[in-house]
């Protein structure tokens, strides 16, 4: 297999200054300044959506790039167990991410406006520890240290409320992340037309996430991207990690698409960058001109090599096992880092990313300045976006809820569910959701509902509560998930019983986090009998009682469908 040359200074960093790079990106790189994160409430939208561009290419990019690549060897060497190939090729992209744009504060990790990130190929999760760990968030080098063991905070693949800030979503089933970013964009463009007025843009945030060729080979992906390119959802940036390499060996054998056409197709803004291991400014410029796009979801295609400056770089085996002593030492060796020190960030790179999570901090505190503002402007909405962040519910919902006697007619469960819903669509606002194309038989759009699509489109707003996932309900379920992670929303999805098994992957991840999504499900067992076995729950109900943390109830009557 042909193996691709490796720069120890790459090139990109001594001739960003040609043509390709436009006259004002060539200024701002001859300033050679931080742009701060600014406070002036007519400046709050790019505060909270952009990190500002913190510094030029220089030798402080090359050397925090290669400390990524030599801390993630040694920490899957010291696991005996991991995938140091993708992070030690995505380093670059993930440098640029939170040197350069994404805006958070560690020490407000769940502050509403944050920027979101997602490693969709969670796989490569130590990435993201590292990023986490350099960043100031609570992960700790000796969590690094115990990565994949028993009790670590740091396990195999991403998991959410595991109690490490700064992770959004749990991934590792590929295609799932990717569609929860979707999800987490939908939630932000929801919340901002809800509660954002004139001068007061308290909701304004990007979801930034990593993808690769396994990501984009699961139906999942398909179903969750194309209706993201339908709600043209400009808040969305995904950077596609194409290092050509699956556990199978080169994508050449079974995956031959042309992603890129696909997601235009979809409705996607798309770019290619043929250097990624090496162009720090080309990620940049491609960064910059994707959040310029504010009525596409863009995918950024950045062509990578897997295991970049290991001597198996390029391969499959590099994808997941350790890379061995000899090979760590001739990779320090190459990047002008000591063979015989391990685990080590120098201050020089601790204080690049400390730096950056300085500005996120600037970008929180001019955050709840507005806040304090808009709770002067518009009490009512700041008091009801408090209450939502507070996972409060509205004093006195279950009073609205239907009562039903024993001498009531019998009803079906699923008219009975429409029932409810009428009800407490009126007193919990945050209940957003839809139907996988089959809202005339669950019965799930209660009335007067608009729906959320976008305010172009003249089918609804983005403030519609109503979703039209369509023929998704693999999709639909992922979506919920990264819909609840955002904060204030209790998302729902509704589809037959027996369809729910093709959506399991998302349910599984939904209840291992532990998020609040409720799914309706409805034409229950064998009572469905005209349309045949195929359509009959028959061990439906068994998986689902089977899976922990999942609540699953079969109501039987009026009362218990309230």
């Amino acid at each position: 297999m042909t193996r691709h040359r490796i720069d120890v200074m790459p090139k990109a960093f001594i001739h960003y200054m040609t043509s390709r790079v436009s006259c004002q990106y060539k200024k701002l790189l001859d300033t050679r300044q931080a742009t701060v994160c600014m406070t002036s409430l007519k400046s709050i939208q790019a505060t909270l959506s952009t990190t500002c561009i913190s510094t030029m290419p220089s030798t402080m990019d090359i050397l925090a790039i290669n400390t990524i690549r030599t801390l993630a060897a040694d920490v899957v060497q010291k696991a005996n167990s991991g995938h140091p190939g993708a992070p030690m090729g995505c380093a670059p992209m993930a440098h640029v991410l939170f040197s350069n744009f994404i805006c958070q504060d560690p020490q407000h990790p769940d502050w509403i406006s944050r920027d979101r990130f997602v490693l969709s190929n969670g796989h490569g999760c130590v990435l993201q520890y590292i990023m986490l760990h350099m960043l100031g968030y609570n992960l700790s080098m000796d969590d690094l240290k115990s990565f994949r063991q028993l009790n670590s905070r740091t396990p195999g693949h991403p998991e959410a409320n595991h109690g490490v800030h700064g992770i959004e979503v749990s991934t590792g089933p590929l295609g799932q992340g990717i569609s929860n970013a979707v999800g987490l964009a939908m939630a932000e463009a929801h919340m901002a037309a809800t509660f954002n007025r004139p001068g007061f843009q308290v909701i304004s945030n990007y979801t930034y996430g990593i993808t690769g060729d396994g990501c984009l080979q699961e139906g999942v992906q398909a179903e969750a991207v194309s209706l993201a390119g339908h709600l043209k959802l400009g808040n969305l940036i995904m950077l596609y990690d194409d290092n050509h390499i699956t556990i199978d060996g080169d994508i050449e054998v079974g995956f031959t698409e042309d992603v890129v056409q696909r997601f235009e197709s979809y409705g996607w803004h798309t770019q290619v960058l043929g250097d990624g291991d090496n162009d720090v400014a080309g990620i940049i410029a491609a960064i910059q001109k994707a959040k310029a796009v504010t009525d596409k979801p863009s995918l950024i295609k950045i062509r990578t090599t897997i295991g970049f400056g290991s001597v198996l770089q390029g391969e499959e085996k590099v994808h997941g096992s350790p890379l061995g002593a000899k090979d760590i030492i001739q990779l320090k060796i190459k990047f002008g880092l000591d063979p015989e020190v391990h685990f080590h960030v120098s201050d020089e790179v601790y204080k690049h990313y400390h730096d950056a999570s300085a500005r996120g901090a600037a970008g929180y505190n001019a955050w709840v300045k507005l806040m304090q503002e808009y709770a002067v402007a518009h009490p009512d909405l700041a008091s009801e976006l408090n209450r939502r962040l507070n996972n409060e519910l509205p004093t006195g919902w279950k009073d609205l809820l239907p009562k039903y006697t024993p001498a009531d007619p019998a009803v079906a469960t699923r008219k009975l569910s429409e029932n409810v819903l009428n009800k407490i669509a009126l007193s919990i606002p945050e209940l957003v959701g839809g139907s996988a194309d089959l809202t005339g038989s669950n019965l799930t759009r209660w009335k007067g509902a608009v729906d959320f699509q976008p305010d172009v489109s003249g089918l609804g707003s983005y403030a519609g509560r109503y979703i039209r996932f369509g023929v998704r309900e693999h999709g639909m379920a992922a979506i919920c998930n990264g819909m609840n992670a955002y904060g204030g929303i209790i998302p729902f999805g509704a589809t037959f019983f027996n369809f729910i098994s093709y959506a399991l992957g998302a349910v599984r991840l939904s209840a291992l986090s532990k998020h609040q999504v409720i799914y309706i499900m409805t034409h229950d067992s064998i009572g469905l009998g005209e349309d045949g076995p195929t359509h009959q729950p028959i061990e439906t109900l068994a998986s689902l009682r089977a899976l922990p943390n999942l609540i699953t109830l079969r109501p039987a009557d009026e009362s218990s469908s309230a």
